[in-house]
């Protein structure tokens, strides 16, 4: 009986033995390093944009690649086109951006985690066309009716640039996949303008205004992360 007894709990202590080492090498088989890659997303805001405003079009491809542990280098190119409409002329404007920078992540993740709250800056660069759809002449006399004239002009080969700092988050809902929201700050440096009006709409660059070179912008995002190498 004392016999049996002992070979009980030997065989019981065995077996719990077992099951912690186990646990512990499946613990210590876990990858715990960060993954390095290049990921490469949509802007979401463009096709929502598409489904509420009938004269805009619009799509941005977005990708970044970590290059240390907390930088990042960064790329936008995309396409756009708008028209703006303002009390004396209505304008449209089409064409391509590219825009080049890097992104901070100053967020200290838990283990296991890759999450971004990052800022960012840019340097933004725009190729398009512009067409005076129509104007109105200037008429201080409400008596007659505004005199309405539809040109049908079209200006080509306008170009701008301008630096954007960027402040956004990154956050994986799946493995390697991230949604993201940012906001945008620009200073326009340059542009081409068209004869006899300003440009009213910069692709890449958003809505312009009269006496100010700032602009403002914000995205929505969805991208996916392909890991090369883990460190």
């Amino acid at each position: 009986m004392k016999q049996r007894l002992i070979f009980i709990l030997l065989t019981s202590f065995w077996f719990h033995s077992s099951a912690v080492f186990a646990q512990e090498a499946a613990i210590d088989t876990v990858d715990v390093r960060e993954k390095y890659g290049l990921r490469v997303g949509i802007d979401l805001s463009k096709p929502i944009k598409m489904l509420i405003e009938e004269d805009y079009q619009g799509l941005e491809v977005k990708a970044d690649y970590r290059l240390y542990e907390n930088i990042y280098l960064a790329a936008e190119i995309g396409n756009e086109q708008n028209v703006i409409s303002q009390p004396n002329v209505t304008a449209s404007a089409k064409g391509s951006y590219v825009k080049l920078g890097g992104d901070y992540n100053f967020y200290h993740n838990w283990t296991g985690m890759q999450n971004l709250i990052y800022i960012g800056l840019r340097y933004g660069f725009a190729s398009f066309s512009t067409e005076l759809e129509e104007y109105s002449i200037y008429d201080r006399n409400p008596y007659f009716e505004p005199d309405i004239r539809a040109e049908g002009r079209e200006f080509n080969n306008l170009t701008a640039g301008w630096l954007e700092v960027k402040l956004g988050t990154k956050v994986e809902v799946l493995n390697n996949l991230y949604l993201g929201v940012h906001v945008e700050l620009k200073k326009k440096i340059n542009e081409t303008k068209p004869g006899n009006f300003d440009n009213l709409y910069i692709p890449g660059f958003n809505r312009t205004y009269d006496g100010s070179s700032l602009g403002v912008g914000y995205g929505y995002s969805i991208s996916y992360l392909i890991p090369l190498y883990r460190q």
